[in-house]
Parts: C-alpha cells; sequence; structure tokens
C-alpha cells in the first residue's frame, strides 16, 4: 500500500494495484461523520469502438451501451441493490456519462459492509433475456423524457454540430434503434471488456480504518476468478478541427428561443500534460470572461441579450473537448453575433499580470472549496488518475501557470472554423 502526502491540501491518500489490476484509492478522513465510496470502470458512452489485444481488427459496440449496462448491473435474481444498501443505511446510485461509468454509496455508518456489496455487486452481473428485453422499455421512456427537454436537447444538438464522427457526439442512452435491439451477448461481450478489475477503480473517502479496509478488499478480490484479458487499444475516428455545422436550428414547445454556442476546443487523443493545461486554460478563460463579474457577461447583460439562464460549462478528455455557452434570448441572432465577435476579442485581449494573479488566486479559493468535499474528491482522484494527472497537485499546477501561458491560450482558442451555433424556436 502506497501513501501519499499532499501537503499543500493537508490530504493523505493510501493507493494500491491488487493482484487482479483493480486499483484501490483510500482518502480517509477520521473527523468525517460520512463516507463516500465509488466504483468507477473506464468506460463510458464514447467508448464505442476498440481492438483487443492480439487482435488487428476493431469491435464496435452498440451506441448506448455502457448506459445499458449500468441499468443492468443494479438488476438481480435474488435480491434488490437498492433495498439492500437501505438496510445499511446508506444511499447508492450510479450515472455513466461519456468516458466513464460509476457505481457509488454515501453513508455514516456500516462501511465495510457498504464498501463490500458495492464491490460484489457491480462484479456480479445477472444479466438474461428477458431482464435485458424488460429494461428496452424503461431505457426508451428514459430517451423520450430526454428528448422533450429543451436544456437536453441543444446541449446533444451542439455536440452533434461540432463533431462529425466522434462518438461524444452521440447521445449517451444510445438510439432507439440501439436500445430497442440491445441483446444480452452484446452486454456480456461489453462487460467481459470493460468491467475487467484491471481497467476499474475503486475510491474510498471518509470515516474509516485503512488497514483494515484493505485488508477487506483485498480479502473481497481474492475471493473472485475473472477470465485473462489483455489491455485494449481505444479507436477514435479521425476529425476534422472544423465543426460538423456552423448552424442548426430546433423547433420545440418552448416560451422564449433558446441559443447555445459551442467551441470545439480538438478532437484527437491527446498526452496529460496537454491535457491538464488546457482543463486549467479553458475553465479559468471561461470563468474570467462569462462568470458574472466577468467583462464579456456584463456587456451582454447590458444589451439585454440574456436572463438567468445563462451558462457556461467546458469538457476536456483524452479524445475530444468542447465548452458552451448560451442562454434563454429574445434576440437570438443579436446573441449570437455578439458571442462570436467576443470569442474573436479574446486572441487580442489586454490581460495583465496583475489580472492573471488575481484569476489564479480565486481558482485555487475555488478548487479548495472543492476539496472540502469527499464526494468531489473521491470522483477526482479517478478521473485524474485515470489521465495520468495528480488530482491533489492541481494547486501547484495553477501556480506553476504564467501570464505567457493564458495569452498564447486566448491566441489560438476559438477560431471561426470551431464554433457552431445551435438555437431552439418556438414551435
Amino acid at each position: 500500500m502506497n501513501k501519499m502526502e499532499y501537503q499543500t491540501v493537508d490530504e493523505t491518500v493510501y493507493t494500491e494495484q491488487l493482484p487482479n489490476g483493480l486499483q484501490v484509492i483510500l482518502i480517509p478522513k477520521p473527523g468525517m461523520n460520512k463516507t463516500f465510496g465509488i466504483f468507477t470502470a473506464d468506460f463510458g458512452a464514447a467508448d464505442l469502438e476498440f481492438i483487443p489485444q492480439g487482435s488487428g481488427e476493431p469491435v464496435r459496440i452498440p451506441e448506448g451501451t455502457a448506459h445499458y449496462l449500468e441499468h443492468k448491473l443494479f438488476d438481480k435474481g435474488d435480491y434488490d441493490v437498492y433495498s439492500e444498501f437501505g438496510k445499511l443505511g446508506s444511499d447508492a446510485n450510479a450515472y455513466t456519462n461519456d468516458s466513464e461509468t460509476s457505481y457509488y454509496f454515501t453513508t455514516v455508518g456500516h462501511v465495510k459492509e457498504n464498501a463490500e456489496l458495492l464491490l460484489d455487486f457491480v462484479q456480479d452481473p445477472y444479466l438474461t433475456d428477458e431482464t435485458v428485453d424488460k429494461e428496452k422499455g424503461i431505457i426508451s421512456q428514459e430517451f423520450q423524457m430526454y428528448a422533450d427537454m429543451p436544456d437536453q436537447r441543444i446541449y446533444l444538438a451542439v455536440q452533434e454540430a461540432l463533431f462529425s464522427k466522434h462518438p461524444v457526439r452521440n447521445e449517451v442512452l444510445g438510439t432507439l434503434e440501439t436500445i430497442n435491439s440491445m441483446t444480452k451477448e452484446q452486454l456480456l461481450s461489453a462487460y467481459r471488456t470493460f468491467y475487467h478489475p484491471s481497467n476499474m477503480t475503486f475510491c474510498l473517502a471518509g470515516n474509516f480504518d485503512t488497514t483494515e479496509m484493505m485488508e477487506l478488499i483485498r480479502a473481497n478480490q481474492e475471493k473472485k476468478t475473472f477470465p485473462e484479458i489483455g489491455p485494449f487499444e481505444a479507436v477514435h475516428p479521425e476529425e476534422s478541427p472544423a465543426v460538423h455545422e456552423a448552424e442548426r436550428t430546433l423547433r420545440m414547445s418552448v416560451s422564449m428561443p433558446k441559443l447555445m454556442l459551442g467551441v470545439k476546443e480538438y478532437a484527437r487523443d491527446i498526452g496529460s500534460d496537454e491535457l491538464g493545461r488546457r482543463k486549467l486554460l479553458t475553465s479559468m478563460t471561461l470563468d474570467h470572461f462569462y462568470s458574472r463579474s466577468g467583462p464579456c457577461y456584463k456587456e451582454l447583460a447590458d444589451a439585454e441579450l440574456i436572463d438567468s439562464s445563462f451558462l457556461f460549462t467546458s469538457v476536456v478528455d483524452k479524445s475530444f473537448g468542447f465548452s458552451m455557452i448560451g442562454s434563454n434570448t429574445a434576440s437570438p441572432n443579436e446573441l449570437a453575433d455578439l458571442l462570436k465577435k467576443q470569442l474573436r476579442s479574446l486572441r487580442s485581449a489586454e490581460v495583465t499580470e496583475s489580472v492573471f494573479e488575481r484569476l489564479k488566486r480565486r481558482t485555487i479559493g475555488k478548487m479548495l472549496r472543492r476539496m472540502n468535499s469527499i464526494e468531489n474528491n473521491a470522483q477526482g482522484m479517478i478521473w485524474y488518475r485515470n489521465r495520468g494527472l495528480s488530482y491533489f497537485e492541481q494547486i501547484p499546477a495553477i501556480q506553476q501557470l504564467t501570464l505567457d501561458d493564458w495569452k498564447q491560450f486566448l491566441a489560438e482558442w476559438a477560431p471561426e472554423h470551431s464554433i457552431s451555433v445551435v438555437t431552439i424556436h418556438p414551435e
């Protein structure tokens, strides 16, 4: 068991890779009443194609497989997973995004029992033709529910407009066709590949004895047998830096038009260092210019082009990155024009050392507040570790950024060919 001390944030982390490949991360917090456990497969909705070891032929799985598996792992033949967690006084749930699938619990007691239950139910799939078919109607209803939500529709439409081939453009749930044609064999094939312990991480943060917990996890895994699989190579199609569509218009039952501008950051595999820098600089840029104290936000608000629904977000990962800025607006054309003008102006924005140092301090403050959450720490440790980065070393990484780094980023960020605008108009 390896011990790492992060004095900057006063955190101690214990890690170990078990013989079966499972990565274990323990973050003890003796003063906490609450404990959070999360079990993550490095497998998300955008992981649709891979090359198994020893094979030159890529294997493709149906859209929505990761999300479908998430649903099915809670379905057991002789017990109800949620009920079992409830008996232990804990809340449990799961989520699937483009890059990972995670199962988690929060509890104030019975930590060992909860940890073992989480490991056991995820590593014991119960899939039959009948149970798989039964889920099709449930997920189809979920698909339709999201399809009727304007915020969800515009978010996905931006991804579709930005990317032409990369599977991040697809709905996490898949399509109605892939949902309704999903088979037990397809799910089991994906499970055996992506849910092997060597592709998973278990993290626990909160009030527990580190030595006893690691012994419990080791014993739990030693009782189980997993098929031998080799490493696989993810396959992502070649993608142009330019967007797939510069503009897209939808019509839905909304009372006011809704506009979202997307920026295609990249659609290629990038290394850890570049990913870490991009994540920080993109987030800092959006925060500085488009937070409620930012100059671009003020200009938009003064022009009465946005309302309280205004938002900005950024997602960067190993093989894709995008940002979004948008709002409900009575004047979508004017809002689109002004947003584009603002992004062009950032390439030559006059930023000073004092402004950048203030932004760095602000970013560090926000990060320290996030690190007060054991949930954020556990999820962050897994996300950063799976990408060759260190979650608790982000503050030194921010401190090392220079004004020249930011100026170079601004000069290259959001060129015209990387921008898409999606608008939802009332029917």
